[in-house]
């Protein structure tokens, strides 16, 4: 009973992120333009900024790991991931979405997306690339 009363209470606080709005739905779509695999850097940002203001960025980023089945968190962690992956598979532009669709953790396919298409701090990779290149020793370049 006392579970039972935890859960309910996580549920009904707005600030938790088992709080499922009743505007929120699987259907909607949390960012304008869809990951392509060039534009990740942007896409990512948008998307973690979107479930920020949702309470749901913790499905992604690792904090909030996956109940055990037998566990009354679970059904709601459930429910807010699919929720989760929902919105992501609505971000996602469909000659990428196959190969992520069938993957049913947020975090998987959070981790899945970063690993292909994350190519390092870019812009500080131009800037020491931009360094390199204008050291000089006196007069002489280097």
């Amino acid at each position: 009973m006392a579970n039972q009363i935890v859960v309910q209470n996580l549920i009904l606080d707005p600030t938790s992120p088992y709080y499922y709005h009743p505007s929120e739905n699987p259907g909607a779509v949390i960012v304008t333009i869809p990951l392509n695999g060039d534009n990740y850097h942007s896409w990512a940002r948008v998307v973690t900024m979107a479930l920020e203001t949702k309470n749901k960025v913790q499905f992604i980023d690792g904090t909030l790991p996956r109940p055990p089945n037998h566990d009354p968190l679970f059904p709601c962690w459930n429910r807010c991931n699919n929720l989760v992956v929902s919105w992501l598979n609505h971000s996602i532009h469909q000659t990428i979405l196959p190969s992520i669709l069938w993957m049913k953790n947020a975090l998987e396919i959070w981790n899945d997306l970063k690993e292909r298409y994350y190519q390092g701090d870019v812009f500080r990779i131009l800037e020491l690339i931009r360094e390199i290149y204008s050291i000089k020793q006196g007069t002489l370049s280097i």
